[in-house]
């Protein structure tokens, strides 16, 4: 196991163990988690536990152009159900994210200190927001860090039915057009995979990093 110390470094991502799990220590300084996206690692712990760093192998991931809308959102989409935004409350998006229950989750991964970091680096206009909005109520929603030309999503939430989704597809549709080549979902879920998204090797997702 790697413990971090102040130097802004991080051990290579083969060197994670079996459940991707690959140092633990450290800080969540802007800098250090920027370094950490862009070296395929990302954040997750939480409150009793020391800041834990992970690269899991397989790696989820969603070609934007591969995205799936069922039926059903079609209709959404034609009723105009929903209205998009995107930068204009993130920390409102970050709060609901780490609010919301889940099925199967028990709690949050998503503590005072990560909201901190990921408020600092949108500030910077690296963490980005989508926001889906019902009249004028925000109903859902979703955060990641914009690399450029992978966007790494960190958390969505949904107050209402398919909200979550709808900012989903709306992200991989505006990543397609600007020709980004991956959406990092990081880990298998059932949900991401019935929209689209897949399981790729560790060293597949690196390239598009690199």
């Amino acid at each position: 196991m790697y413990f971090l110390n102040d130097e802004l470094v991080f051990p290579p991502v083969d060197s994670a163990n079996i459940e991707g799990l690959l140092a633990v220590g450290g800080d969540l300084s802007p800098e250090r988690l920027l370094l950490a996206y862009q070296s395929g690692i990302f954040p997750w712990f939480d409150n009793d536990s020391i800041i834990l760093w992970w690269s899991p192998d397989p790696r989820m991931i969603l070609y934007p152009d591969h995205i799936k809308i069922s039926k059903s959102m079609k209709k959404i989409n034609r009723n105009n159900q929903f209205r998009l935004t995107r930068n204009t409350c993130f920390k409102e998006v970050l709060e609901y994210c780490s609010s919301v229950p889940r099925d199967g989750q028990d709690g949050t991964w998503i503590t005072d200190e990560m909201k901190n970091a990921y408020i600092a680096l949108h500030e910077r206009g690296i963490a980005k927001s989508y926001e889906v909005w019902e009249g004028d109520i925000l109903v859902g929603g979703l955060y990641g860090i914009d690399l450029g030309d992978v966007f790494c999503g960190e958390s969505m939430f949904s107050l209402t039915s398919n909200a979550s989704k709808f900012a989903f597809i709306k992200l991989a549709e505006e990543l397609q057009a600007k020709d980004y080549k991956v959406i990092d979902c990081q880990l298998h879920t059932n949900h991401l995979e019935s929209m689209g998204a897949q399981e790729i090797p560790r060293k597949e997702f690196m390239k598009f990093l690199n």
